[in-house]
């Protein structure tokens, strides 16, 4: 039987303590987290790693999947949608249209996540080559999440927050899938959707 949790886990950690240079990461270490301590949003595995060894460290395993955003209206859900395709491993994260986008939500996981900027669908398409666009939007016709096979390497494309993707958008796309919804809403949150959509393909690739 798991034992359950009986408080609040502490987050970040002090000064290194003992030797650092007989600890097996010690090559990744940065001499200031060890003076000063790690509070970084980061797992315990990455305490007191330099930025640019997390990043390597993170390449070395990414999954295969990239998230697309359409950034119009500059909507506010990127930010938050960032710092989930970091927390699922996403390869790459693009930003379609307009550069600037509120970086307050990604918790500064952005510095830990690969992020590109396109100025327009068709800069998108050339970038990414051959692999399939996986568009989400409730729009007539599409296909539903919870029925579809995604591929092991792919983009998912969401649009902003209302008014959903753009109709280059769609048509770039190799298919179009809903998020089943139940309630009297017409529509979820954009990083809600972004968090279904990309835990669906870890549990497709990763644990089945």
């Amino acid at each position: 039987m798991t034992e359950k949790p009986t408080e609040q886990p502490t987050w970040g950690v002090g000064p290194f303590e003992g030797d650092p240079s007989k600890h097996p990461d010690f090559e990744k270490f940065d001499p200031e987290l060890l003076a000063e301590g790690d509070t970084r949003n980061v797992v315990d595995y990455y305490r007191y790693w330099s930025m640019e060894a997390i990043v390597a460290d993170l390449d070395s395993k990414r999954h295969g999947f990239h998230v697309a955003i359409e950034n119009w209206q500059h909507d506010l859900n990127i930010g938050s949608i960032v710092r989930t395709a970091n927390a699922f491993l996403a390869k790459e994260v693009h930003i379609i249209g307009n550069r600037r986008w509120n970086r307050r939500g990604a918790m500064v996981t952005d510095r830990y996540q690969h992020v590109t900027h396109h100025p327009d669908v068709e800069s998108f398409i050339k970038y990414i080559g051959e692999l399939p666009i996986i568009a989400i939007d409730n729009v007539p016709g599409c296909q539903k999440l919870e029925e579809y096979s995604p591929p092991k390497e792919c983009v998912f494309l969401f649009g902003q927050e209302g008014p959903g993707l753009s109709q280059a958008a769609l048509d770039s796309a190799s298919a179009v899938l809903e998020i089943s919804q139940f309630g009297s809403t017409r529509s979820i949150n954009a990083s809600a959707a972004a968090a279904i959509t990309m835990h669906s393909w870890v549990t497709k690739h990763v644990f089945s």
